[in-house]
């Protein structure tokens, strides 16, 4: 997986603290979001890096290593291993203690088969591989088991309710498998969720605009609303003003990983005016006009 500085990416210095980190990341990932900047590779690519950079330094055991190893951070288990079995031999003299500096790139090189006169192969781990999985919006209203195929094999995963656009999921263990009996690698998903419906998603609640006429917009009446949820029965009031809204509590979408838990529907109520009038229409409005 290509090396990105974190705390380059989240505009930060290493000093930041987690809070720092967290409000960065939710700075940026609103300003990256797949929803904010749709069909734009670069901001997909942006928000994907900032997810990764979120994962590791919002993690204090995973910040420690990223800041004590960089580039070479997810090696820094097997590194200690192999620190403490040299340090464990009487008079052993540990490759770690590096000529130079303290670049660790020399030793992981070495160690995980990059050449060199001495060469300790280790455990290495596997690469992390990225995916994109493709969700139409009303799939992504329950919870479902999809299979994927992944280096010529396929996964059964179960996908939460709630799922968002561009969220990332990380499946441990099943990125491409690690060298000399080390453990695989990550699998991160990325989700894309194309709307196939009239709703327009905010979070965890949906916005309609819904047509009514001029009738039941000034006389009142009944109106029945197809959603994700079911059938659903309105009564709209008389006198009903053109973009007026109204809401529907729980009748949104699913809060994710939170079973039971929904956001709220809200209607905009858009009075379409009658046409083709006749003549007795006409008459009749001309009357109204004069009362």
């Amino acid at each position: 997986m290509e090396f990105i500085d974190y705390y380059k990416i989240l505009g930060l210095q290493k000093t930041a603290t987690t809070d720092e980190i967290k409000k960065a990341y939710r700075k940026l990932a609103r300003q990256y979001h797949p929803d904010v900047n749709p069909n734009n590779a670069e901001a997909n690519k942006k928000f994907q890096q900032l997810n990764e950079a979120n994962e590791v330094l919002s993690d204090p055991e995973k910040r420690k290593k990223y800041d004590k190893y960089g580039k070479d951070w997810q090696h820094g288990e097997a590194y200690e291993q192999q620190q403490r079995q040299y340090q464990q031999r009487p008079g052993a003299e540990f490759a770690g203690n590096f000529e130079g500096g303290g670049d660790f790139s020399d030793f992981f090189s070495s160690m995980f088969g990059g050449g060199g006169g001495r060469q300790r192969r280790g455990k290495m781990r596997g690469q992390d591989l990225n995916a994109t999985l493709q969700l139409q919006l009303r799939e992504a209203f329950e919870t479902h088991q999809k299979t994927i195929t992944i280096n010529g094999k396929n996964v059964r995963i179960t996908i939460p309710a709630g799922i968002e656009n561009g969220q990332v999921i990380k499946l441990r263990g099943y990125g491409s498998p690690g060298q000399t009996e080390g453990p695989a690698g990550d699998l991160f998903i990325t989700f894309n969720i194309v709307n196939d419906t009239p709703f327009k998603r905010v979070g965890n609640d949906l916005h309609l605009t819904q047509e009514i006429d001029l009738y039941t917009a000034m006389l009142g009446g009944d109106l029945t609303l197809d959603t994700l949820h079911g059938k659903v029965k309105l009564k709209i009031k008389p006198e009903t003003p053109n973009n007026s809204k109204t809401r529907v509590k729980g009748k949104g979408f699913p809060v994710y990983k939170s079973e039971g838990m929904f956001g709220d529907l809200y209607i905009t109520y858009v009075v379409k005016l009658p046409e083709h009038l006749t003549e007795k229409h006409i008459e009749l409005f001309t009357a109204l006009s004069k009362l």
